[in-house]
């Protein structure tokens, strides 16, 4: 069996996964982060979900725990970096946890965990090489080559969402001025609407709009989008040449990117047509958890070849 956790600011998700083969799940349970309490905090709730799960999954134990994280860990640093729960920066949560479950603990960020699960499970199952892109609140991307997750030398690959587009656009709270998430995330897509508009409306109604063609605003705000969107992603197909690109967070709901914005990539990469296949994910918000326990699955092919060998 599987055992993943997502690993919230404000929830914790674990699922056991009978398989790597099949989406799916045993059981899944949740509990409160309650990351106002500290990082020692977090590390007991862990605990208490492993044993919650451990009772569902009728008394099993896991030999190796996923875990999907907020920021990344640095393989240099032995601590995690770059979270948005501030408590876990600097810390070595790999060797906490498994000091503190007697297990072995695999790590990814929630961007890989995202890629991973719809590279193995999901809307871009079999594919030799896949980019996983989340444009929500932030913008991120995972990267899974063969099944398996690249972290790179830093822990930072598939960062697209830092890269910057122009230095002379808006400023950004998170990294350098002008990168792809100032221009792409759901918040800078809203804020840009509200300076043209003078009225703050959600992207989900923004898009809305657009489609009635009944706000100018509205239009401008996704003609943006639609080509920052191919500037950006059209960088990654000439670096990394994925075979499939999935698309997640709330922007992948907007149909636009898979026609007009495939499109819009295709004018700046280095080949004459696009090959890559830009897709909708298929498991929704249990990517997180799933990609977090597929991150195990080499050490459970490894336990079921042991077993077989010994029967």
């Amino acid at each position: 069996m599987l055992w993943g956790i997502d690993l919230g600011g404000t929830k914790l998700e674990g699922a056991v996964l009978q398989s790597g083969s099949s989406p799916e799940p045993l059981c899944r349970v949740r509990i409160d982060t309650e990351a106002h309490h500290g990082y020692a905090h977090i590390i007991e709730q862990i605990a208490a979900l492993v044993e919650k799960m451990s009772a569902a999954a009728g008394g099993a134990r896991p030999v190796k725990l996923g875990l999907g994280t907020p920021g990344t860990f640095d393989p240099h640093l032995q601590a995690i970096k770059n979270s948005n729960t501030l408590c876990l920066n600097g810390k070595n949560l790999k060797a906490d946890l498994e000091s503190r479950l007697g297990m072995a603990v695999a790590l990814a960020n929630d961007a890989n965990c995202f890629a991973l699960a719809e590279a193995t499970l999901g809307a871009a199952k079999g594919a030799g090489v896949v980019f996983g892109v989340i444009m929500g609140t932030g913008v991120g991307g995972g990267i899974v080559v063969n099944g398996k997750v690249w972290n790179g030398g830093q822990g930072i690959a598939g960062e697209w969402g830092h890269n910057v587009l122009d230095e002379q656009g808006p400023d950004w709270h998170h990294g350098k001025k002008g990168n792809v998430e100032a221009f792409l995330s759901g918040p800078a897509l809203e804020k840009f609407y509200e300076s043209q508009s003078g009225t703050h409306r959600p992207l989900k109604e923004i898009y809305a709009r657009h489609l009635e063609n009944a706000d100018e605003h509205a239009t401008a705000t996704i003609r943006r989008l639609v080509h920052y969107f191919g500037k950006a992603l059209a960088v990654v197909v000439n670096i990394l040449d994925p075979d499939v690109i999935v698309l997640g967070g709330g922007a992948s709901n907007i149909d636009l990117l898979y026609t007009e914005g495939r499109d819009e990539i295709a004018k700046h990469i280095f080949n004459p047509r696009l090959d890559t296949k830009i897709v909708k994910p298929l498991l929704g918000d249990s990517a997180g958890v799933f990609g977090a326990a597929m991150l195990t699955a080499d050490t459970a092919a490894a336990a079921d070849a042991i077993m077989d060998k010994e029967t």
